[in-house]
């Protein structure tokens, strides 16, 4: 079939495969708009799953839901290591110019920006050099004295309270959408809490909505006790089956071709339902198919294409990252587990690598750094990324 039309290309279509099956959450957020922009309460709310589940686009749709609601929304993606201002201050940024459309008073909207502005110099050391210090491109005067403490927790707060007097001014709210969040340092993360909680006390229009890997629920925790009562959170997994034909045939049909009932069964059975998986399979299915319907003759002609080509992107990507003894404990895993996405014991690994479970830590706080692995739960540990165990198993 014609690969121009192709509707599971990344990018075609109204809407993407990874959405199907997220209504409760497009309808929840939903729900957020409306409640925060009444004036009333609400907690912040923090997607997790694994790679591949689709919290990426999830983010984005909801960004694009604030945004037609008439929000100021910015989005950023979290960084190992980085400091939190610079990209919090550039989608504070966005956000605030999102609002300054709806807002009768330039005057407010400058200064609001001025302790934004203020709050983001503080993310160069005082004693920088001159051609080191960074400029975040805001062209209004710096207001002193709020948010620029220098203290990330003292500044977010007052920061957060700012910004939200501006929404509140057009009866709006702001959404901060934050992806990959289990990545902040902590202090940021300990910052980010007291701020949300500041929000929740004075019932102040402004959302952070975080995405992040199975334990950033654990990471919030680990940081602030009441973390607990700040967020909703809401766990993203793979599709069933009904969602998963959907994201399937909806754009099939929207280029007038089918699927057979054959190809839906090949299809999810490859895929697992992971949405990324399901696009994967569902576009080089396209690609092989002579003609409509798609049938499971297609499927598997088309399945060792869209394999090798997730495990050179998708899976090799992330493998190349990890070091000798890394790869080892990797491996280990795959082996113990026998390739499901299922967590295994720390004690039962180092007994099948016969290691000294002391020895693998280093390797395994490295890989827990790098994001391929987390924590189930304490003893436990599991893969990130699904089918990875698969992929380890399946190399020459």
């Amino acid at each position: 079939m014609d690969p121009v039309r192709n509707p599971y290309a990344p990018g075609a279509g109204q809407r993407p495969p990874e959405l199907a099956g997220r209504d409760r959450e497009v309808d929840a957020f939903d729900v957020v708009l409306e409640r925060v922009a009444r004036g009333r309460p609400e907690r912040s709310l923090v997607l997790t799953g694994l790679r591949g589940v689709g919290k990426t686009v999830l983010l984005g749709e909801l960004r694009s839901m604030a945004v037609r609601a008439g929000w100021g929304a910015g989005k950023l993606e979290a960084r190992p290591d980085a400091d939190l201002r610079r990209p919090l201050s550039a989608a504070l940024h966005r956000a605030v110019r999102d609002l300054a459309v709806h807002h009768r008073a330039p005057d407010r909207v400058e200064e609001t920006l001025g302790v934004l502005k203020a709050f983001a110099l503080k993310a160069t050391p005082s004693d920088a050099k001159i051609k080191d210090r960074w400029q975040p491109g805001i062209d209004v005067p710096v207001q002193n004295g709020r948010a620029d403490s220098g203290d990330i927790e003292i500044d977010l707060v007052e920061l957060f309270g700012v910004c939200a007097e501006l929404a509140a001014d057009v009866g709006v709210g702001i959404a901060l959408l934050i992806d990959e969040m289990q990545d902040l340092r902590d202090d940021d993360v300990s910052a980010l809490c007291a701020a949300c909680h500041e929000l929740s006390q004075s019932g102040a229009p402004l959302v952070v909505v975080g995405a992040g890997l199975p334990h950033l629920p654990a990471v919030l925790s680990a940081s602030k006790s009441y973390s607990e009562r700040l967020f909703r959170y809401a766990m993203i997994g793979q599709l069933n089956r009904a969602d998963a034909d959907l994201a399937l045939t909806v754009p099939a049909k929207r280029e007038d071709a089918e699927l057979t009932e054959a190809a839906l069964d090949a299809l999810y059975e490859v895929s697992g339902g992971y949405p990324y998986f399901v696009q994967a399979y569902g576009k080089a299915a396209w690609d092989a198919a002579v003609q409509s319907p798609i049938d499971a003759d297609d499927v598997r002609m088309a399945a060792p294409e869209a394999s090798a080509e997730l495990a050179v992107g998708f899976f090799g990507s992330r493998y190349e990252r990890a070091t000798p003894a890394e790869r080892e404990y990797l491996q280990g895993m795959a082996e113990l587990g026998e390739g499901r996405d299922e967590p295994v014991p720390t004690s039962k690994l180092a007994a099948h690598l016969g290691r000294k479970p002391s020895s693998l830590s280093p390797a395994r706080d490295s890989l827990l750094r790098k994001g391929l692995v987390f924590s189930a739960e304490r003893g436990w540990i599991a893969f990130t990324v699904p089918h990875f165990g698969r992929f380890l198993l399946g190399r020459d």
